[in-house]
């Protein structure tokens, strides 16, 4: 829920160049099943609305901002909203935008609301699963993912380093190859919208490591490469959005 906070305070953010204001709600709420709502089964939800003063989304865009590497900005790769939406749906709830050309956005987001608390048994389990202490190589160009992925690997008591792009991760592995501690997990974004990904990456870290431990990740888990990642040279692999369960889990396999 943070990465989707964070994707859509983001966007909202860069949507006000000159300044503005987001507004954030939240609410518990409860509807019955109707064709005109989210949600249509009806039950208790929890809705949180994310509103800017920005420059609003054209009508002939707002139906395509989900859609992965979609972005109206040239530096932007499309992908925060994408994982966001993905987010929201593997919690079994809905995200809705609503937006005004020069009068600004609302993101909406329905999360079927829970009476039980089961955090910190999950995350006792995530615990559990980790290796020692490794000193880990993670590149993805979203800053937002390398964040997110940071925070739980260091949750996990690794070492972290980040690489916006295959090049630049492959410069830091060189460079930890001729120190006393090398990276022992690399964990690599599959593309990288005008940069080296790591379809490519991996092959020239296992030039120079043939023994490397590298692990792919992608958004797309229907994508050949995941379904075959052994004959790709990766070790592992992992689905974006990450959770924390399964990334502990990936790098004790990895590591054993």
């Amino acid at each position: 829920m943070s990465q989707v906070i964070q994707n859509i305070v983001l966007n909202a953010s860069l949507s006000m160049p000159e300044g503005g204001t987001i507004k954030i709600t939240c609410e518990n709420i409860a509807f019955k099943g109707t064709n005109t709502l989210p949600l249509s089964k009806g039950g208790e939800f929890v809705k949180i609305a994310i509103q800017d003063s920005g420059i609003g989304i054209p009508a002939n865009v707002v139906e395509k901002i989900f859609d992965p590497y979609f972005s109206t900005r040239q530096e932007g790769s499309g992908l925060g909203l994408a994982i966001s939406q993905s987010i929201i749906a593997k919690h079994h709830g809905e995200i809705s935008v609503q937006s005004t050309v020069g009068a600004g956005s609302t993101f909406t987001l329905y999360l079927p609301a829970s009476h039980k608390s089961e955090i910190q048994e999950q995350e006792c389990l995530a615990e559990s699963n980790t290796s020692s202490q490794m000193k880990i190589l993670t590149m993805d160009d979203e800053d937002i993912v390398r964040t997110v992925i940071q925070r739980m690997l260091a949750k996990l008591g690794h070492e972290v380093v980040s690489a916006v792009d295959g090049e630049e991760a492959l410069v830091l592995y060189k460079e930890a190859m001729k120190s006393d501690r090398p990276f022992e997990i690399t964990i690599m974004d599959l593309t990288i919208p005008g940069g080296m990904g790591g379809k490519e990456a991996v092959k020239e870290i296992l030039k120079i490591d043939p023994h490397a431990k590298v692990i792919v990740s992608s958004g797309y888990s229907n994508d050949p490469i995941m379904a075959n990642f052994k004959d790709y040279g990766f070790c592992a692999a992992i689905v974006k959005p990450y959770q924390l369960q399964d990334l502990s889990q990936a790098m004790s396999q990895v590591a054993e």
